[in-house]
């Protein structure tokens, strides 16, 4: 079992990736010259490929295998319906909030799933971390550009925002490792609900938001996120 401080750290630092891609993509913006279109859309699409990386290779196979097939299966369609609700709705409200509460609706639960993960031994704690880090790195990119766009945050406050969402991997690495670590099949459907909704976000807002006319870029951007998580997988 791993020390729970090494736990907190990993949780930490795959959070702080968040703050770390706005501060690129400010960077981008204040230098708009050094990043064309097709590599802003190539670091989207990255993102969607590390996602998606999370749930083929941790997410789905870690659920399923502590689940009965109808079990899974509805908790998987769950995450799909939530998470499509969750987008309708956040969509009307049409704020800055709705963007953060997006980012969080992935973060959350794999920061959980890691924290349980560890608790229970095998590499996929130290895999997902790896994945969450490959993920939240360009979603912090293209959520400061975003919300930048919008004009209703400051540049600082968005950063500072991103930092305050870091802050909640650990705690919900700790509910993880102390509470449903223990309740395998509870952990499980959590992660299917989640891989639901990560998919719904790929194909709903990264994928067409990474696409660009007589461009391969931004799909091999996916490729590439993709084949790290593989990577990893087949190293850890």
């Amino acid at each position: 079992m791993a020390n729970i401080t090494y736990i907190l750290f990993l949780s930490l630092l795959a959070g702080a990736a968040m703050p770390v891609g706005a501060l690129l993509a400010r960077f981008d913006l204040v230098h708009p010259t050094l990043l064309g279109p097709a590599w802003r859309h190539f670091i989207v699409a990255f993102g969607g490929g590390a996602l998606i990386s999370a749930v083929a290779l941790v997410l789905v196979p870690e659920g399923s295998n502590v689940l009965p097939t109808l079990p899974a299966a509805l908790c998987f369609a769950a995450g799909g319906a939530f998470f499509y609700w969750l987008d309708r709705y956040l969509n009307k409200l049409d704020s800055s909030m709705g963007q953060l509460v997006a980012m969080l609706s992935d973060f959350i639960p794999e920061a959980i799933a890691l924290g349980a993960a560890f608790a229970v031994g095998g590499g996929a704690g130290l895999l997902l971390a790896l994945l969450m880090v490959l993920q939240n790195l360009p979603e912090g990119f293209n959520a400061y550009e975003e919300l930048s766009n919008s004009a209703k945050m400051r540049p600082n406050h968005i950063i500072l925002a991103f930092s305050g969402l870091a802050l909640i991997g650990p705690l919900s690495a700790a509910i993880g490792f102390y509470f449903l670590s223990q309740y395998e099949q509870l952990l499980g459907a959590l992660m299917l609900f989640a891989s639901a909704g990560i998919l719904y976000l790929v194909f709903q807002d990264i994928a067409p938001s990474a696409k660009i006319s007589n461009q391969g870029m931004p799909a091999l951007g996916a490729v590439v996120g993709f084949l790290l998580g593989l990577v990893g997988n087949m190293l850890i």
